[in-house]
């Protein structure tokens, strides 16, 4: 997959410096900078350099299972690549709102959520809420998402709302994650229509594996018609009990179609997570020397790892 780059152009002429921001540009594409810049800004090349930005990452967190550990996952791994430095925004697409009460923000207080973004066209600055964890920023959602489905039927471009939406801020975030529904209707397109990956948390079980074949089959859709260039960041095993017979049975199954796509690190069950959610905080801010949250940790560090790699 290509990875979209912004052109960022610092000129400096007479002791003064100014920065500009070009098109965005694929990795793969040969450009000559002195003979585009000059041609652009009519500036002798001496007085510029130029280096290339890589925009945020955005990363849809989909199962259309409920319970599987969905937003759990979406909470707990942005908070844990917060504490890692990263700059991420975590963007509720769920009429429940779980990941806005996870994160301590009173759905009824919030001005503007991720309804208006798909209906009203509200900009994304305004729905953005910085948190009290470190380098994480929530776009909240309410009960109004519910009718969002109804209402951008009739919509022009009604699959891209929330990409048009967060492409203006993109670049002020290494990873956006969005947490979908669990369901498969039109916040989900949005959410894959805008997304460069898509991350699956699944339990072990049967119903689990044909959910996955399901979600792929959808995926296949998107990425024929709106999406060519989405692809499958990773499947994170959720509640995992590598005591049974039937975790394993799955686990098997799972490395036969999606060798590397599976991540080494298993999230185990848990009070702890359990019991996070209701004290309006990531895990790692509730009970950092749990299992759950030592479990997280590892996840992240292995998902910014692997994002170097890609």
């Amino acid at each position: 997959m290509k990875h979209l780059k912004l052109l960022l152009i610092k000129v400096n002429v007479s002791h003064e410096t100014f920065t500009f921001f070009l098109s965005p540009l694929y990795k793969s594409d040969p450009i000559d900078y002195n003979v585009y810049i000059g041609f652009r800004f009519s500036i002798p090349s001496r007085y510029f350099s130029a280096t290339e930005e890589t925009m945020g990452k955005i990363i849809a967190v989909i199962n259309q299972k409920g319970g599987v550990g969905k937003t759990t996952t979406a909470v707990n791994l942005a908070s844990g690549i917060g504490i890692w430095g990263k700059k991420v925004l975590l963007v509720d697409a769920d009429p429940q709102g779980n990941t806005t009460t996870g994160y301590g923000i009173g759905k009824r207080d919030v001005a503007f959520s991720s309804y208006d973004l798909l209906t009203t066209g509200a900009h994304a600055k305004d729905a953005v809420i910085s948190t009290e964890f470190k380098n994480v920023s929530v776009i909240p959602a309410n009960m109004d998402l519910a009718g969002a489905e109804v209402e951008l039927i009739e919509m022009q471009k009604r699959e891209s709302k929330l990409k048009t939406a967060l492409a203006l801020i993109r670049d002020d975030y290494d990873y956006i994650f969005i947490d979908c529904p669990p369901s498969l209707g039109l916040i989900t397109v949005n959410a894959l229509t805008a997304a460069d990956s898509f991350l699956v948390p699944m339990q072990c079980e049967y119903y689990a594996m044909e959910g996955l074949s399901q979600l792929i089959a959808t995926v296949k859709r998107i990425k024929a018609s709106y999406n060519p260039d989405i692809s499958l960041e990773g499947i994170v095993l959720t509640m995992f009990d590598g005591r049974l017979n039937l975790t394993q049975q799955v686990v098997d199954e799972i490395k036969k179609f999606f060798p590397k796509e599976l991540y080494k690190t298993t999230i185990p069950r848990g009070v702890r997570l359990s019991e996070a959610p209701s004290y309006g905080c990531p895990i790692q801010y509730y009970d950092a020397k749990c299992k759950g949250a030592a479990a997280y940790d590892e996840l992240s560090r292995e998902f910014i790892k692997r994002s170097k790699k890609k």
